[in-house]
Protein backbone atom coordinates (compact mmCIF):
# COMPACT_ATOMS: atom_id res chain seq x y z
CA UNK A 1 0.00 0.00 0.00
CA UNK A 2 2.90 2.39 0.74
CA UNK A 3 4.08 2.19 -2.88
CA UNK A 4 0.60 2.86 -4.23
CA UNK A 5 0.17 5.86 -1.92
CA UNK A 6 3.55 7.28 -2.95
CA UNK A 7 2.46 7.13 -6.57
CA UNK A 8 -0.89 8.63 -5.69
CA UNK A 9 0.82 11.56 -3.99
CA UNK A 10 2.43 12.36 -7.35
CA UNK A 11 -1.08 13.02 -8.69
CA UNK A 12 -1.71 15.72 -6.11
CA UNK A 13 -0.43 18.39 -8.51
CA UNK A 14 -3.22 17.47 -10.94
CA UNK A 15 -5.83 18.78 -8.55
CA UNK A 16 -4.66 22.39 -8.47
CA UNK A 17 -6.74 25.03 -6.72
CA UNK A 18 -10.03 23.95 -8.23
CA UNK A 19 -9.99 20.37 -7.01
CA UNK A 20 -13.37 18.70 -6.98
CA UNK A 21 -14.74 15.27 -6.13
CA UNK A 22 -15.05 14.63 -9.88
CA UNK A 23 -11.36 15.27 -10.43
CA UNK A 24 -10.44 13.12 -7.45
CA UNK A 25 -12.62 10.34 -8.85
CA UNK A 26 -10.89 10.71 -12.23
CA UNK A 27 -7.52 10.13 -10.55
CA UNK A 28 -8.73 7.16 -8.52
CA UNK A 29 -10.49 5.66 -11.55
CA UNK A 30 -7.25 5.81 -13.51
CA UNK A 31 -5.27 4.31 -10.65
CA UNK A 32 -7.78 1.48 -10.28
CA UNK A 33 -7.68 0.84 -14.03
CA UNK A 34 -3.87 0.73 -13.93
CA UNK A 35 -3.92 -1.84 -11.13
CA UNK A 36 -2.47 0.35 -8.36
CA UNK A 37 -5.50 -0.65 -6.28
CA UNK A 38 -6.36 -4.25 -7.25
CA UNK A 39 -9.81 -5.78 -6.77
CA UNK A 40 -10.53 -6.41 -3.10
CA UNK A 41 -8.26 -3.60 -1.85
CA UNK A 42 -9.61 -1.57 1.07
CA UNK A 43 -9.26 2.17 0.39
CA UNK A 44 -8.22 4.17 3.45
CA UNK A 45 -9.79 7.61 3.70
CA UNK A 46 -6.97 8.94 5.85
CA UNK A 47 -4.14 7.61 3.68
CA UNK A 48 -5.62 8.54 0.31
CA UNK A 49 -6.94 11.88 1.51
CA UNK A 50 -3.52 12.70 2.91
CA UNK A 51 -1.74 11.63 -0.28
CA UNK A 52 -3.98 13.81 -2.43
CA UNK A 53 -4.38 16.62 0.08
CA UNK A 54 -8.17 16.64 -0.04
CA UNK A 55 -10.80 16.76 2.66
CA UNK A 56 -12.60 13.71 3.97
CA UNK A 57 -15.90 15.01 2.55
CA UNK A 58 -14.40 15.47 -0.92
CA UNK A 59 -12.91 12.00 -0.85
CA UNK A 60 -16.17 10.45 0.33
CA UNK A 61 -18.00 12.12 -2.56
CA UNK A 62 -15.40 10.72 -4.97
CA UNK A 63 -15.91 7.27 -3.44
CA UNK A 64 -19.65 7.70 -3.89
CA UNK A 65 -19.22 8.54 -7.58
CA UNK A 66 -17.01 5.50 -8.17
CA UNK A 67 -19.42 3.28 -6.25
CA UNK A 68 -22.15 4.49 -8.61
CA UNK A 69 -19.87 3.44 -11.49
CA UNK A 70 -19.58 -0.02 -9.91
CA UNK A 71 -15.83 0.29 -9.38
CA UNK A 72 -16.05 0.48 -5.58
CA UNK A 73 -18.30 -1.13 -3.01
CA UNK A 74 -19.11 0.11 0.49
CA UNK A 75 -19.32 -2.59 3.14
CA UNK A 76 -21.07 -1.63 6.37
CA UNK A 77 -18.65 -1.28 9.30
CA UNK A 78 -15.74 -2.36 7.10
CA UNK A 79 -15.12 0.48 4.68
CA UNK A 80 -14.78 1.02 0.93
CA UNK A 81 -13.22 -1.62 -1.29
CA UNK A 82 -12.29 -1.96 -4.95
CA UNK A 83 -14.99 -4.19 -6.35
CA UNK A 84 -14.38 -7.85 -7.18
CA UNK A 85 -16.46 -8.78 -10.20
CA UNK A 86 -18.47 -11.97 -10.56
CA UNK A 87 -18.62 -14.05 -13.72
CA UNK A 88 -22.12 -12.65 -14.24
CA UNK A 89 -20.66 -9.13 -14.12
CA UNK A 90 -18.10 -10.03 -16.77
CA UNK A 91 -20.78 -11.49 -19.03
CA UNK A 92 -22.91 -8.36 -18.64
CA UNK A 93 -19.95 -6.12 -19.47
CA UNK A 94 -19.40 -8.02 -22.71
CA UNK A 95 -23.10 -7.86 -23.61
CA UNK A 96 -22.90 -4.10 -23.24
CA UNK A 97 -19.73 -3.95 -25.30
CA UNK A 98 -21.24 -5.99 -28.11
CA UNK A 99 -24.38 -3.84 -28.18
CA UNK A 100 -22.51 -0.54 -28.24
CA UNK A 101 -19.36 -1.30 -30.21
CA UNK A 102 -21.08 -3.21 -33.00
CA UNK A 103 -23.74 -0.49 -33.25
CA UNK A 104 -21.03 2.15 -33.58
CA UNK A 105 -19.41 0.33 -36.49
CA UNK A 106 -22.77 -0.40 -38.11
CA UNK A 107 -23.78 3.25 -37.84
CA UNK A 108 -20.69 4.75 -39.42
CA UNK A 109 -21.34 6.96 -42.40
CA UNK A 110 -19.57 6.79 -45.71
CA UNK A 111 -15.79 6.31 -45.71
CA UNK A 112 -13.13 7.47 -45.27
CA UNK A 113 -13.21 7.32 -41.47
CA UNK A 114 -11.04 9.15 -38.92
CA UNK A 115 -8.89 6.17 -37.96
CA UNK A 116 -5.74 7.81 -36.59
CA UNK A 117 -6.65 6.89 -33.01
CA UNK A 118 -7.28 3.26 -33.92
CA UNK A 119 -4.02 3.07 -35.86
CA UNK A 120 -2.07 4.51 -32.92
CA UNK A 121 -3.66 1.99 -30.55
CA UNK A 122 -2.59 -0.86 -32.85
CA UNK A 123 0.93 0.58 -33.01
CA UNK A 124 0.96 0.94 -29.21
CA UNK A 125 0.02 -2.71 -28.88
CA UNK A 126 2.71 -3.84 -31.29
CA UNK A 127 5.35 -1.89 -29.38
CA UNK A 128 4.21 -3.44 -26.10
CA UNK A 129 4.31 -6.94 -27.58
CA UNK A 130 7.85 -6.41 -28.92
CA UNK A 131 8.92 -5.30 -25.44
CA UNK A 132 7.09 -8.16 -23.75
CA UNK A 133 5.01 -5.74 -21.67
CA UNK A 134 1.71 -7.59 -21.55
CA UNK A 135 0.07 -5.24 -19.08
CA UNK A 136 0.68 -2.35 -21.48
CA UNK A 137 -0.63 -4.52 -24.31
CA UNK A 138 -3.86 -4.96 -22.35
CA UNK A 139 -4.06 -1.18 -21.97
CA UNK A 140 -3.47 -0.77 -25.72
CA UNK A 141 -6.34 -3.16 -26.42
CA UNK A 142 -8.61 -1.07 -24.23
CA UNK A 143 -7.41 2.06 -26.06
CA UNK A 144 -8.28 0.42 -29.39
CA UNK A 145 -11.86 -0.20 -28.33
CA UNK A 146 -12.17 3.22 -26.74
CA UNK A 147 -11.08 4.80 -30.04
CA UNK A 148 -13.52 2.56 -31.89
CA UNK A 149 -16.37 3.86 -29.73
CA UNK A 150 -15.14 7.43 -30.27
CA UNK A 151 -15.88 7.03 -34.00
CA UNK A 152 -19.54 7.57 -33.06
CA UNK A 153 -18.71 11.18 -32.15
CA UNK A 154 -20.94 10.96 -29.07
CA UNK A 155 -19.84 12.31 -25.69
CA UNK A 156 -22.61 10.31 -24.01
CA UNK A 157 -21.45 7.05 -25.55
CA UNK A 158 -17.85 7.82 -24.64
CA UNK A 159 -18.90 8.48 -21.03
CA UNK A 160 -20.93 5.27 -20.83
CA UNK A 161 -18.12 3.13 -22.20
CA UNK A 162 -15.47 4.79 -20.04
CA UNK A 163 -17.13 3.17 -17.04
CA UNK A 164 -17.61 -0.14 -18.84
CA UNK A 165 -13.94 -0.31 -19.82
CA UNK A 166 -12.87 0.62 -16.30
CA UNK A 167 -14.97 -2.26 -14.96
CA UNK A 168 -13.43 -4.57 -17.55
CA UNK A 169 -9.99 -3.77 -16.20
CA UNK A 170 -11.09 -5.07 -12.81
CA UNK A 171 -11.53 -8.48 -14.42
CA UNK A 172 -8.18 -8.25 -16.24
CA UNK A 173 -6.35 -7.60 -12.97
CA UNK A 174 -7.20 -11.01 -11.52
CA UNK A 175 -5.90 -12.91 -14.57
CA UNK A 176 -2.48 -14.42 -13.90
CA UNK A 177 -1.34 -14.75 -17.55
CA UNK A 178 -1.94 -11.40 -19.29
CA UNK A 179 0.05 -12.47 -22.36
CA UNK A 180 -2.26 -15.40 -23.07
CA UNK A 181 -5.26 -13.13 -22.49
CA UNK A 182 -4.25 -10.16 -24.64
CA UNK A 183 -1.72 -11.23 -27.30
CA UNK A 184 -4.15 -13.13 -29.59
CA UNK A 185 -6.21 -9.97 -30.11
CA UNK A 186 -3.40 -7.78 -31.37
CA UNK A 187 -3.66 -9.22 -34.89
CA UNK A 188 -7.44 -9.05 -34.73
CA UNK A 189 -7.33 -5.36 -33.87
CA UNK A 190 -5.28 -4.88 -37.01
CA UNK A 191 -7.82 -6.83 -39.09
CA UNK A 192 -10.67 -4.63 -37.88
CA UNK A 193 -8.61 -1.52 -38.65
CA UNK A 194 -7.84 -2.80 -42.15
CA UNK A 195 -11.52 -3.48 -42.84
CA UNK A 196 -12.40 0.09 -41.81
CA UNK A 197 -9.52 1.48 -43.86
CA UNK A 198 -11.05 -0.33 -46.82
CA UNK A 199 -14.44 1.20 -45.99
CA UNK A 200 -16.00 -2.22 -45.33
CA UNK A 201 -18.24 -1.60 -42.32
CA UNK A 202 -20.00 -4.97 -42.63
CA UNK A 203 -16.74 -6.90 -42.50
CA UNK A 204 -15.46 -4.81 -39.60
CA UNK A 205 -18.65 -5.45 -37.64
CA UNK A 206 -18.48 -9.18 -38.35
CA UNK A 207 -14.85 -9.35 -37.19
CA UNK A 208 -15.70 -7.34 -34.09
CA UNK A 209 -18.67 -9.51 -33.11
CA UNK A 210 -16.60 -12.70 -33.35
CA UNK A 211 -13.73 -10.99 -31.53
CA UNK A 212 -15.95 -10.01 -28.59
CA UNK A 213 -17.56 -13.46 -28.37
CA UNK A 214 -14.17 -15.16 -28.34
CA UNK A 215 -12.77 -12.67 -25.83
CA UNK A 216 -15.74 -13.23 -23.52
CA UNK A 217 -15.19 -16.98 -23.58
CA UNK A 218 -11.49 -16.62 -22.81
CA UNK A 219 -11.97 -14.07 -20.01
CA UNK A 220 -14.78 -16.05 -18.36
CA UNK A 221 -12.73 -19.25 -18.50
CA UNK A 222 -9.67 -17.79 -16.78
CA UNK A 223 -11.72 -15.56 -14.50
CA UNK A 224 -13.85 -18.42 -13.24
CA UNK A 225 -10.70 -20.40 -12.55
CA UNK A 226 -9.15 -17.59 -10.50
CA UNK A 227 -12.13 -15.98 -8.78
CA UNK A 228 -15.05 -18.39 -8.84
CA UNK A 229 -18.69 -18.06 -9.72
CA UNK A 230 -19.57 -15.82 -6.77
CA UNK A 231 -16.65 -13.42 -7.16
CA UNK A 232 -14.90 -14.66 -4.03
CA UNK A 233 -11.08 -14.71 -4.43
Amino acid sequence: MAEQLAGLADDRALLGRTSTAERVSDILRSRIAEGFFPPGTRLSEDSIGGALGVSRNTLREAFRLLTHERLLVHELNRGVFVRVLTVEDVEDIYRTRALVECAVVRGLGEPPYALDGLAEAVAEGRRAAREGDWKVLGTANIHFHRELVALAGSDRTDELMRSVFAELRLAFHVVDDPRALHEPYLARNRQILQALEAGDRAEAEKLLAVYLADSLGRVVEVYRRRVGEDGAP
